[in-house]
């Protein structure tokens, strides 16, 4: 379900009047809105049960966190006014800053994050980690938590503070209590924004009213740290598709178009008012997953080979087509960032693929392709790397379907011919790709982790040791060798950096370079 520009023009004037303020429709003509389409429809809106990006953004909206990474990538205060650690390492005391409530007018306690930071750590995979090696975790008084740890973990403010799913929003200790595997109802926050549920239309729309009481830190905005100024009274999300967008974005019938498709970015920056920019310095990390349950794809040399088989520059030339929104990247960590590494890199050598294959003992199976036809960069990653592996005696089977499907699709752990299947494209922002711990596909645990549960005892090891590496050269060091065995392992098949621009209209101010997107400090 999308929305036409005939009732995005509608629909402004019916959420006023839904508000049932006096002269609702001229009303809402004078206050202070931004107009966003978004990358996707919002349909869940806890962010602690889902990865889904569009939640995450959601989140940031009503939600606020104990620490936040700036635009180093560094963990800083944000609902904590301090943080004091042990001589020992094992005892982290983090104080609530002043002024902290929640969007029904009480106060935030240290109860509440307590409770928040222990259903975040039942989800999420560095919380998880974080998790075992906690001995206690508490509140002390209103405005203080203790945690405790068994023994000294490198990565505490790191993981409370991390920028992308599953981020640690704190939450009222009545909604942190829902079990971790069962949604969430209530929306109440202590963010600069609040939810308006009332005028939510999955498919459509979703409203976000300023929160008067929000109190923001003093400092300078940077990523997700700092000042979260909400400089609009509303922001609006309306589902649009992506030729819809463009026109009303030309048309000045919304402000901002978070994710502009490749194909439409030459047209949108010839557009009179319009600006096209990359906001995100690390942009997105292209993969092409492996099922590593089932035949062929189960055997490593014939993962090894596919790995061999596929050109970066030509998936990437294809999908993104302007080399200014795409880079190789033989990092499994975002090009530019401080991992950056080119270590156990495969490059690419169709000679040395089919030896590979023929080595393998490879016979002819089917291969199975989730291809989501609907999706403008995963479907072209599809259709040449089908192309590549049929190029090397792959007996490849493109499935055609829309990325929902792929989404319930790649859960199944089924063989081919019975529903499963042995690769899907996707992608990572950059920030959720950072270090070993950050990528929740970079996990090795089998069964237990993402989908394609690639298991390898090493990994898990080199992961372990890089959250309790001494130092920063040593974390780097595990880093390396870290990618260098998802590399040997064939884990799966980096398919390259790229970047998404966002479409604005030439009058709206502070868009905040980071790998996710806010709107806090924004205004039209």
């Amino acid at each position: 379900m999308t929305i036409s520009r005939r009732e995005l023009l509608a629909g402004t004037a019916a959420v006023a009047a839904a508000a049932g303020m006096p002269g609702a429709a001229s009303a809402q003509a004078k206050r202070n809105v931004l107009k966003v389409v978004p990358h996707a429809n919002l349909q869940v809106i806890d962010p602690i049960w889902t990865t889904g990006y569009i939640s995450r953004n959601h989140g940031y909206m009503i939600y606020d966190t104990l620490f936040a990474l700036d635009d180093g990538l560094k963990p800083r205060p944000q609902m904590a006014e301090s943080v004091e650690i042990s001589s020992d390492n094992t005892k982290y005391t983090i104080r609530l800053r002043d002024g902290l409530a929640w969007h029904d007018g009480t106060a935030v306690t240290a109860e509440d994050c307590v409770a928040s930071l222990g259903r975040w750590g039942k989800r999420d995979g560095m919380g998880q980690r974080l998790m075992a090696v906690t001995d206690k975790l508490e509140a002390d008084g209103a405005k203080t938590i203790v945690l405790t740890l068994k023994r000294p973990y490198g990565v505490v403010l790191d993981s409370i503070g991390k920028i992308s799913s599953n981020v640690a929003f704190m939450m009222p200790k009545r909604v942190a209590d829902t079990p971790a595997d069962r949604q969430i109802e209530d929306t109440t926050g202590s963010g600069p924004f609040m939810f308006n549920r009332a005028n939510w239309k999955p498919g459509n729309l979703a409203v976000y009213e300023k929160f008067k009481a929000y109190v923001p830190r003093k400092e300078p905005v940077s990523a997700a740290a700092g000042g979260k100024i909400a400089k609009v009274d509303r922001v609006e999300w309306y589902t649009m598709d992506a030729n819809t967008a463009m026109n009303a974005l030309m048309a000045g019938e919304i402000d901002y178009w978070e994710q502009v498709t490749p194909d439409l970015i030459e047209v949108l920056k010839r557009a009179p008012g319009v600006k096209v920019e990359n906001l995100d310095p690390t942009g997105n990390m292209g993969w092409a997953r492996f099922n590593h349950m089932v035949a062929p794809t189960n055997n490593p040399l014939v993962r090894r080979a596919i790995m061999k088989a596929i050109s970066q520059e030509e998936v990437l030339k294809t999908a993104i087509g302007n080399p200014e929104y795409y880079k190789v990247c033989k990092s499994i960590y975002p090009c530019g960032t401080p991992l950056e590494s080119s270590s156990g890199f495969f490059d690419y050598n169709q000679a040395e693929a089919r030896t590979l294959l023929q080595q393998s003992g490879y016979k002819g199976e089917e291969f199975v392709i989730l291809q989501p036809t609907d999706h403008p960069v995963l479907n072209p990653f599809s259709q040449v790397i089908a192309e590549k592996l049929r190029a090397i005696g792959i007996n490849v089977k493109l499935q055609a379907m829309d990325w929902s499907t792929v989404l319930q699709r790649r859960a199944s752990k089924e063989t081919t011919d019975k529903g499963g299947w042995n690769m899907f494209c996707t992608w990572w922002i950059g920030g959720d790709t950072v270090n070993p711990l950050t990528g929740v596909g970079f996990g090795a645990t089998g069964e237990r982790g993402w989908f394609g549960w690639a298991q390898d005892d090493e990994a898990v090891k080199l992961q372990d040791a890089y959250a309790n590496a001494a130092n920063a050269d040593e974390a780097k060091k595990i880093a390396h060798a870290f990618q260098a065995r998802l590399y040997e392992i064939g884990h799966y098949v980096n398919l390259g950096q790229f970047f998404v621009p966002v479409g604005y209209r030439d009058n709206v101010k502070g868009m905040i370079r980071s790998p996710v997107q806010f709107f806090w400090n924004m205004e039209a």
